[in-house]
């Protein structure tokens, strides 16, 4: 499994950093901005085509297999299974702000063992397969404030959704962790957050009705860099198996302890499930 751990690592770092050139090129240049689902959902022509190419690269080095996207949906029917954000923060891409990346990852068995996590702005690549978590090309420990008063948190929350469901109670509970915490920020994209937390930057990040080519990579990330990943369904929290493919997470440095996002997690994966 090293060996081929190694090969989709090579390959997923190969095509993220391919497409570089091309985002940084639209990054801050004027662009058509089309919606998805409905205005916090948006797409534009750089994640389409990043997609593109990054689903010619897999397909070059392991032909058939199993590619999932934001953008394009599930092709292939072969191992490993690819999962693949080409722009995670597109809405920071499309207005100038310089938090997203390209995240990349290779599944085999439902367990993932490979993922890349490109930032081309800071021209900072996040590599996880069998040798460990590394930025750029050095090995990174997720180590950082571990209560509450000292740490800071991107929070993915509370979005729409959370607010659809039950705005009361959201508006409360980020009231309750803005004055627990240090700091609450709300940067977008959770791939390049969960870097972030992995790297010891920040000490925890959570969020809502995720997607797995979200978090597919940043959770293996954080695992190997020695951070705790937890993820809910239905307001319970699932084995670590597969856990990239439940909708809501919580995640933190080695040996923190944060109750309240405990609670949150819990109480707000029943409500999103309700």
């Amino acid at each position: 499994m090293s060996d081929l751990s190694a090969r989709c690592s090579a390959t997923a770092r190969r095509a993220a950093l391919e497409v570089g050139p091309m985002l940084r090129t639209g990054f801050r240049n004027e662009m058509n901005i089309d919606l998805k689902a409905d205005i916090h959902d948006i797409v534009t022509k750089y994640d389409r085509a990043a997609e593109q190419r990054i689903r010619e690269i897999i397909d070059e080095d392991f032909p058939g297999s199993t590619i999932v996207g934001e953008e394009d949906g599930a092709h292939g029917d072969q191992s490993p299974t690819w999962y693949v954000d080409p722009i995670d923060g597109t809405s920071n891409f499309a207005r100038g702000i310089a938090f997203w990346c390209v995240s990349i990852a290779a599944v085999v068995d439902g367990d993932v063992i490979a993922g890349i996590i490109y930032d081309p702005v800071q021209d900072n690549i996040f590599t996880a397969d069998s040798t460990g978590a590394r930025l750029d090309g050095e090995l990174i420990r997720s180590r950082g404030f571990t209560t509450s008063g000292q740490a800071t948190v991107l929070a993915h929350y509370p979005m729409p959704a959370d607010l659809a469901v039950d705005e009361d109670y959201s508006l409360r509970r980020y009231g309750a962790l803005v004055k627990d915490f240090s700091a609450v920020r709300n940067t977008s994209s959770g791939a390049l957050c969960l870097a972030h937390v992995a790297a010891g930057w920040a000490d925890a990040t959570f969020n809502f009705g995720t997607n797995s080519w979200d978090v597919a990579a940043g959770s293996y990330l954080l695992k190997l860099a020695g951070g705790s990943y937890h993820a809910y369904r239905n307001g319970t929290e699932q084995p670590a198996h597969g856990d990239f493919l439940a909708p809501d997470y919580y995640a933190h440095v080695a040996d923190a302890d944060f109750p309240l996002i405990e609670r949150t997690m819990l109480e707000g994966s029943r409500l999103r499930s309700a």
